[in-house]
């Protein structure tokens, strides 16, 4: 199974081309795919409806799109564009079918001057083929490492403590309907706009023992690519369009430590310029 998380940046490439055909082609390997940065209705890319489009693209995908934000919209002046709903945030999309969804709207302060867009979690629970798996597709505050930790505190806990509260919907049966799978695995996806081994980072994954590393814990996701050695030095997954000299590590695919036996190879597709991001892929067993 390939999995693969991508801040597609509203469609626009490192040439400054919004182009969603190119991006469909970067994922269309993938069996599961955590899209981030998905608009409807955004002014810079000609108020594109990407969800519906990359479902167009990718039509042998289950798909589900989770605004964080959902604004009303409405230009300025008569007659300056498409009059409608601004929405910004995550996608997942999957060969097998997604049995519930959850879009979880993250913690977050108001800004002052600066842009702070709700961010959210999407949490789609797939009826893969090794069994049922929770996936998250996740973009974290761009601005604040503080804002950043409660945001991953809130995240993480809703990863662990799925069990206890339940998903989407439990007791289905009330009204006619089977019981959703629970399962323990997760993957979480997407831009956290954090290097490795900043505060952030360690608040997602823990610190460092000087002996024995980090040990899978029940409560701590696993960073895929670190764990099989995936993430080489040099290696980055955003770069600032127009400033290659600019460049940082901030896209990730943790795992539960339940699934840390499955876990096969990881890597950063370092050649995609479909965004300012680099897809990041992992293949598990």
């Amino acid at each position: 199974m390939k999995v693969v998380s991508f801040n597609i940046q509203y469609g626009f490439g490192l040439d400054g081309v919004c182009d969603l055909d190119r991006i469909a082609d970067v994922v269309r390997g993938a069996d599961i795919i955590g899209f981030q940065e998905v608009t409807r209705n955004l002014p810079k890319n000609a108020f594109l409806d990407m969800p519906a489009r990359l479902a167009e693209l990718l039509p042998d995908f289950h798909q589900a799109f989770g605004p964080g934000a959902d604004i009303d919209y409405r230009p300025a002046k008569a007659g300056m564009g498409h009059a409608g709903r601004l929405q910004f945030g995550n996608m997942v999309l999957s060969r097998y079918p997604i049995l519930s969804l959850r879009n979880l709207l993250l913690p977050r302060s108001r800004t002052y001057g600066e842009l702070n867009l709700q961010r959210a979690a999407l949490e789609a629970l797939i009826d893969a083929p090794e069994g049922p798996v929770r996936v998250y597709s996740t973009h974290l505050d761009h601005r604040d490492p503080d804002e950043r930790i409660g945001q991953i505190a809130y995240l993480k806990d809703r990863a662990v403590l799925y069990g206890v509260e339940g998903g989407g919907v439990t007791g289905g049966g009330e009204f006619g309907f089977p019981d959703l799978p629970h399962t323990d695995d997760y993957l979480i996806m997407g831009d956290f706009n954090m290097m490795p081994e900043t505060p952030e980072y360690i608040a997602m994954a823990g610190r460092v023992d000087p002996y024995y590393g980090r040990t899978p814990r029940a409560t701590m996701p696993v960073d895929a690519l670190a764990y099989l050695g995936g993430r080489q030095a040099g290696d980055f997954s955003w770069e600032e369009p127009g400033k290659p000299e600019v460049r940082q590590y901030l896209d990730y695919i943790f795992a539960s430590a339940t699934l840390t036996s499955r876990l096969r190879r990881g890597w950063t597709d370092m050649d995609c310029i479909a965004s300012d991001h680099k897809p990041v892929w992992l293949e598990l067993g």
